[in-house]
């Protein structure tokens, strides 16, 4: 089959690997009609998380129609169209019964390793290193899904490929990181990141009842769609972020403040900034975290600070002080995709949102690689890919 695999620091390649075949009782296998570049597999291509081996097939926004079941599936048959979560899930440990199924504890079977980076290893994900697993991702003609009697989210003919895709990964992202700002009516949400993450948290904040949500990024495509769906956007190149959310919110600051950037935030003016990019460099840090410290600072006393930007290592020189002494909350997580998924499912057939709307740029697989660099480089106006192998 062919699929895009990781050669390296900024070069993914189109080319043929053996085929997938079920493994185990509870695997599925799937023919990919639909997958995506996510802007966490940037930090992939840029060499950013460790462990990644030559030929690794990535990729962890995918769907498509199973053609193949393991002994012990019942819940799924051939013909099915199935989402698939980018978290690897079992269904029956401690974690996935209580609902945080991206803690699974059995799907990592490099548990090991990723428990000497973080203390405890989080469950496996396709297309994300030898650390989460070593999972062959979705990013290809075929795909073997483990667990399958708990992760594919079956989905009606009534909605394209492009309308449900985003629930493996970005959508329930977006949902979750406005979910964990406990919004109330009236309130202000400041979201830093206007890529797809960033825009479906802008809608779902919405969703959730905020009455303003500002929207940060210096892309003027990526700031026009944000505004389209109706936040009153900032540029952070042009105005000091900080003074501008103070200024708007009566010197208060924003009820929470969502990172929706993580680790590779744009360089920016600011010498927090200036020092992250340096340190990352020269082989003295690991992340830049810039973003991170701006919400901290520029959210209310009391307030919540919403990650879900991806961090891989050690932070250096957060705010904690501002944090500590001004009561802030903090939600973060991989996201448990199916804890929200099916009920994001029926948003999307109510006609609530339709998460198509973030697509830029559809594309053969074969195109791949080209689109990796126009996505990273944030070319023709590119804000999100889609390819059907």
């Amino acid at each position: 089959m062919k699929a895009l695999t990781w050669h390296g620091k900024g070069d993914v390649r189109c080319e043929e690997v053996p085929d997938p075949k079920i493994e185990q009782p509870r695997d599925a296998i799937i023919k990919v009609t639909a997958c995506a570049i996510c802007g966490s597999d940037l930090h992939l291509f840029n060499g950013i998380i460790p462990r990644l081996e030559t030929g690794d097939v990535l990729g962890h926004e995918t769907m498509g129609e199973v053609v193949e079941v393991g002994s012990d599936i019942r819940n799924l048959k051939v013909g099915d169209r199935v989402v698939v979560p980018f978290t690897i899930s079992c269904g029956e440990c401690f974690f996935c019964t209580r609902g945080f199924y991206s803690g699974c504890e059995r799907s990592n079977p490099n548990k090991e390793e990723a428990t000497k980076l973080w203390g405890n290893s989080p469950a496996g994900l396709f297309g994300y290193s030898h650390l989460l697993g070593g999972y062959a991702g979705g990013q290809a003609e075929l795909l073997r899904v483990p667990f399958a009697d708990v992760g594919p989210i079956k989905v009606p003919d009534s909605l394209s490929d492009e309308q449900v895709l985003f629930l493996s990964d970005i959508f329930p992202t977006g949902y979750m990181a406005a979910d964990f700002c406990n919004i109330q009516r009236g309130d202000t949400i400041a979201i830093w990141g206007c890529g797809p993450v960033g825009q479906m948290a802008i809608r779902s904040a919405f969703l959730l009842g905020a009455e303003r949500v500002i929207a940060i990024d210096t892309v003027s495509e990526r700031l026009a769609l944000a505004a389209q769906g109706g936040a009153q956007t900032l540029d952070f190149l042009e105005e000091d972020i900080y003074e501008r959310i103070m200024e708007m919110t009566h010197g208060r600051g924003a009820d929470a403040c969502i990172d929706a950037v993580g680790t590779e935030s744009e360089p920016s003016a600011s010498w927090d900034a200036r020092l992250d990019r340096i340190k990352v460099a020269l082989f003295m840090g690991t992340d830049r975290p810039h973003v991170l410290r701006q919400a901290i600072q520029c959210c209310r006393n009391f307030g919540t600070v919403s990650i879900v930007g991806v961090y891989g290592g050690f932070l250096d020189k957060i705010p904690m002080g501002s944090a500590i002494n001004r009561g802030l909350t903090f939600r973060m997580a991989q996201t448990p995709v199916q804890h929200y998924a099916q009920m994001l499912l029926e948003r999307i057939e109510k006609g609530e949102i339709d998460p198509s709307f973030v697509i830029t740029h559809r594309a053969r697989l074969e195109d791949g690689p080209e689109l990796y660099k126009t996505f990273r480089d944030k070319q023709d106006g590119c804000i999100k890919v889609v390819m059907k192998p």
